[in-house]
């Protein structure tokens, strides 16, 4: 029973803290909620509907999107009942004193008033009896608060998903880095100088705002290739003349920044389409973001790679004993070459769907990025030691640092506890390791 369990934490063990995680986060969200759009539509509906036959009613929302959808959908569904809309108001409180004012002269009742919880509170409401006697006593109606965790809605879960996918798609190549005993400190750097290419591809040879998908297209790929080369180049330094991969990425780190410098200028690049946005920001599978469907993906691909392939089989053989791989026939140097050719691809794939998100080149994206792309890896179970890691633990443990940060950002903590929180999970998490493997 004993072995067991300890298998199970073994293997287990940070879904079990990210499952944790979410339920304090979740404990400490749980606040009053206000229903919004349609579904606050169909409550107020329904209260309204209580009044009696044809009942006379103002609608009233802001001019946000969603209190626009609820205004939308409270007309359609009163007209639907038989109810008489007398007016809909979309905008200030003024515009809404206009119309009561109005309503008010025609001498004619108003039964209720419709709100979202945001325009039932304005003060123009608060004594109609008072100040707009024409009207009888309508009853100001909105919708029925409720308790729900803020870490719980689901634009929340997507923003948290959205937001870890750059670091999660860069963590799978650094994961096969580290497995092979390696270290590759250059990925945040070549964040940077691929947005500034692919946007500045896209600026001088695609045509600018005016560009096509295709040209963004080809420009996103010379960008990645490009830092494809980079990776090789680190791999030709680590396998032709031995020299250890910290030093090398440590010195390409630096080399990217200062190119992204370089090719920018100092400046962000911005002059690119609107539909550029398109595999950062939007989302075509059932609301779910681009960018993470895509993150799935690679992360389906990765795992089979790494279990299904003999290249997973010899990137876990190099990393558990290099010399004994390199005795059984292992391409060693081959290998270490596709894993840091693998990484700086990635890398680039990630510098692009940021320059996506953020619809824009900057020398300044990535920074600190490689820290946490290896944090994600070792909170994830990957020894830093190598022969060991899972690509879904690597998964799991970008999702716990994308979690602890979005929790605290709910719950008002500072930046700077921030960074010391994630600080300990990291010096925690390769503590666990060492303790497991003198076991």
């Amino acid at each position: 029973m004993k072995q067991h369990l300890t298998k199970a934490l073994t293997e287990y063990g940070m879904v079990f803290v990210l499952l944790v995680l979410c339920a304090y986060f979740s404990v400490v969200t749980n606040t009053e909620q206000s229903p919004t759009g349609a579904a606050a539509a169909k409550e107020v509906v329904a209260s309204i509907a209580g009044l009696g036959d044809a009942p006379r009613v103002i609608i009233a929302a802001s001019d946000q999107p969603a209190d626009a959808e609820f205004a939308s959908a409270v007309e359609h569904d009163l007209a639907a009942a038989g109810a008489e809309v007398v007016a809909v108001v979309i905008g200030a409180p003024s515009d809404a004193r206009d119309v009561l004012v109005k309503a008010a002269a025609s001498g004619r009742g108003i039964d209720a008033i419709a709100c979202t919880d945001a325009t039932g509170a304005w003060l123009v409401f608060s004594a109609l009896e008072v100040d707009f006697p024409g009207l009888g006593a309508p009853r100001v109606i909105t919708a029925k608060p409720y308790r729900w965790p803020n870490f719980l809605k689901s634009e929340n879960l997507l923003n948290i998903a959205n937001q870890i996918a750059v670091i999660a798609i860069i963590a799978i190549g650094m994961t096969m880095v580290i497995i092979t005993a390696g270290i590759d400190l250059s990925v945040g750097s070549l964040i940077a100088f691929s947005a500034v290419l692919a946007a500045r591809f896209i600026r001088d040879y695609a045509g600018g705002v005016e560009a096509t998908p295709l040209g963004m297209t080809l420009a996103c790929l010379g960008a990645i290739v490009t830092c494809g080369f980079i990776g090789a180049f680190s791999g030709a330094m680590i396998t032709r003349f031995r020299i250890p991969p910290f030093i090398v990425t440590l010195a390409m780190m630096l080399v990217g920044s200062g190119l992204a410098y370089i090719l920018a200028k100092g400046q962000s690049i911005y002059q690119i389409p609107d539909s550029f946005v398109w595999l950062g920001r939007e989302a075509d599978f059932f609301g779910v973001p681009n960018a993470v469907v895509l993150m799935i993906i690679l992360y389906a691909i990765a795992h089979i790679v790494m279990t299904r392939m003999k290249l997973g089989r010899y990137i876990y053989a190099v990393g558990g004993n290099i010399e004994a791989a390199r005795l059984s026939g292992v391409p060693v140097k081959r290998v270490l070459m596709l894993v840091y050719i693998a990484s700086a691809v990635l890398a680039g794939l990630g510098g692009v769907v940021m320059a996506s998100q953020l619809k824009s080149g900057s020398a300044t994206y990535g920074n600190m990025y490689e820290l946490y792309v290896i944090a994600a890896v070792v909170v994830g179970g990957t020894s830093l030691s190598g022969g060991e890691g899972k690509m879904l633990g690597t998964l799991v443990g970008a999702f716990t640092i994308a979690v602890i940060q979005n929790g605290m950002n709910l719950t008002n903590v500072e930046s700077y506890t921030q960074k010391v929180v994630l600080g300990l999970v990291i010096l925690g998490a390769v503590l666990l390791d060492k303790i497991r493997h003198r076991r």
